[in-house]
């Protein structure tokens, strides 16, 4: 009987730690996007690696650069993270004052390596590149319309759809401005772009502002991020956020912007609060860090519980967690510790290997378990299997009673906006009551944090919030449940 319950315990963790399933129950991101117009010599390409690197978090899926040399445009992209995809040799080769990156996550059919980006083009005007962080509700709509008209697309995915559009209408307008501004008006979704041509940089965001984008200056050079964190890699300033709707461009002159869209209220992701986004970036003008403290204190409020201990899960919960402690007075602490070298690369374990309790993902720090009444943050459920196994890690870990709380209110709706999530159908907390979801995963108690709390908790943001993934208003018509798009 003793080994019995040996060898159960080693098949939880098993399934517990296997890579496919942790990312299938968490919410995903698509895409993070960089550029550079470097008046100082600063080799744009390096500073890019670089901040690549600090939004690896954002895409582990794919990674590019493409560089502007004088109108001559060179590239490397490929699948894998950054250094993977990466050398010193490869990094020497990118030569050019101007250049833009991309990492990319990518959704499942859709992860090759033709919809790798930065896309790069070359058209009557010459090349033009675009790295795009967002997803297209009406993208098979115009990409339909194009290939009636004998446009050949070379990739999957909806950014392609967008260079088509710039393509088609710079031949027609007398600059690129006007162009960006016809593609807006016939696209819908969510984007935030860098774009070189030529002779510019170029930033482009959707005019609800739903995918972040802020601008940079290091010495006389201008940048453009998805994070702040991203500036901070390359010793760039922080100058402001790109505006929904607004095209901003870069060139020899300076910056230069253009109000194209407006649509009255700004919808950012509010995930990007929640999970997307490092905890040292500022999004909009709120700090990521802040916003995951008050989450964790208003959790606190709303869900006080007796207990010794307070955890989060690795790596999104840990912030929120600590506000739960500071509110509550219980003690904070690491209970679960994450393996965070698996790359691509990684071998994954024969079934041999995982009935003998290969542990790979997560694992429980018994020493500070055992014994203990236990706290748990985590940022969202998803489909609730992770959390569910999780809970079961922590009792076979020791502890006494196990409490889950939720820094996001329950996930009920799909996302069409370039978050990776699940069917409605797949989505627990659409068809089950938080009394029924606590059952299913086995905890003593289970709290989530209100929709009121979470658009509260990013203090000093300038913008409103996108919360379709919880209350189903989504900010423009979207696609029936079931249409698939491949994202940027």
């Amino acid at each position: 009987m003793y080994y019995e319950k040996i060898n159960q315990y080693n098949n939880l963790c098993c399934e517990i730690f296997d890579e496919e399933d942790f990312r299938l129950d968490k919410l995903n991101e698509e895409c993070g996007v960089f550029g550079i117009y470097d008046r100082d010599n600063l080799d744009s390409a390096r500073l890019t690696y670089y901040a690549l690197y600090a939004l690896q978090h954002r895409g582990q899926e794919s990674a590019g650069i493409a560089v502007n040399n004088d109108g001559n445009f060179m590239y490397h992209k490929d699948m894998g993270l950054v250094p993977e995809v990466f050398n010193e040799e490869i990094i020497n080769s990118l030569k050019g004052k101007l250049a833009i990156g991309h990492v990319r996550y990518s959704t499942t059919g859709a992860s090759l390596r033709e919809n790798a980006q930065p896309m790069v083009i070359r058209y009557k005007n010459g090349y033009m590149a675009l790295a795009h962080n967002g997803n297209l509700v009406n993208a098979s709509e115009v990409r339909g319309r194009l290939e009636e008209e004998g446009v050949i697309f070379q990739s999957s995915n909806d950014s392609e759809v967008i260079l088509n559009l710039i393509s088609r209408y710079r031949l027609a307008s007398s600059n690129i401005e006007e162009a960006i501004k016809k593609m807006m008006d016939e696209i819908r979704g969510s984007y935030a772009l860098v774009i070189l041509t030529p002779r510019r940089l170029i930033g482009v965001r959707d005019p609800f502002g739903i995918r972040p984008l802020c601008i940079g200056k290091v010495e006389n050079s201008y940048v453009l991020a998805s994070e702040t964190c991203a500036l901070d890699a390359v010793g760039a300033k922080y100058v402001r956020d790109v505006q929904p709707g607004e095209i901003v461009l870069i060139d020899d002159k300076g910056l230069s912007s253009i109000q194209a869209k407006v649509t009255g209220q700004s919808r950012l992701c509010i995930f990007e609060h929640i999970y997307f986004a490092r905890p040292d970036s500022y999004i909009d003008g709120a700090s990521v860090y802040r916003a995951r403290i008050e989450a964790g204190r208003r959790l606190a409020k709303d869900h006080p519980v007796d207990a010794d201990l307070v955890i989060g899960v690795p790596d999104s919960g840990l912030t929120a967690a600590m506000g739960y402690s500071m509110e509550s007075g219980i003690p904070y602490g690491v209970g679960l510790i994450k393996n965070r070298y698996i790359g691509r690369t990684f071998i994954q374990p024969e079934q041999a290997q995982r009935e003998k309790g290969v542990k790979i993902k997560l694992n429980a720090l018994k020493d500070a378990i055992d014994g203990k009444r236990v706290i748990m943050i985590d940022d969202s459920i998803v489909r609730g299997t992770t959390s569910r196994r999780i809970v079961q890690l922590l009792r076979d870990a020791g502890a006494k009673e196990v409490h889950m709380m939720v820094s996001s209110p329950p996930v009920k709706f799909p996302c069409y906006f370039g978050i990776d999530i699940s069917s409605q159908s797949q989505l627990v907390a659409s068809k089950h009551t938080v009394e029924e979801i606590r059952d299913m995963l086995g905890a003593d108690s289970l709290g989530y944090l209100t929709v009121e709390g979470i658009l509260e908790a990013p203090k000093g943001s300038k913008c409103g919030f996108c919360t379709a993934c919880f209350r189903g208003d989504y900010p423009m018509e979207v696609p029936s449940e079931g249409t698939k798009y491949s994202c940027g």
